[in-house]
């Protein structure tokens, strides 16, 4: 039975409606090279949403500069809207997140994060769309 609160739609939607580019990260689990995305150097205030479904993910008070090349947050606006799922691609083993609204790939979260979490959000900026603070 699927949960009537998750957006769900077809491959040939999710096409339509996103870059080919967020299309392969958020769709397919893909990762933009360090350095390359819209927001890793962004530094205004505002909010960043699922590029997917605009679910609200991250605040911009909650973004760090964790020089690894991708945006990284120390938590999530809401921990109910992110899902965390056990990767072991490429040889790794690590902590996916996924948007909890539309399943979209999001990044992965690791523990060397600064307080008070200790955790870093590691995030691609396509997956990502951000409102600015007005």
């Amino acid at each position: 039975m699927s949960d009537p609160s998750k957006i769900q739609k077809t491959d040939a939607e999710w096409r339509a409606q996103l870059s080919p580019d967020e299309y392969v990260v958020t769709r397919q689990k893909g990762t933009e090279r360090a350095f390359s995305g819209r927001y890793w150097d962004l530094n205004r205030p505002g909010l960043y949403r699922c590029v997917c479904c605009g679910t609200a993910l991250f605040a911009s008070d909650t973004k760090f500069d964790a020089g690894c090349g991708w945006p990284s947050y120390f938590e999530p606006i809401d921990p109910a809207n992110v899902r965390e799922e056990r990767d072991t691609s490429h040889g790794m083993i690590r902590t996916e997140i996924l948007c909890n609204v539309c399943d979209a790939h999001l990044g992965h979260v690791f523990p060397d994060g600064p307080p008070p979490t200790g955790l870093r959000y590691c995030i691609n900026s396509l997956s990502l769309q951000f409102e600015e603070d007005r």
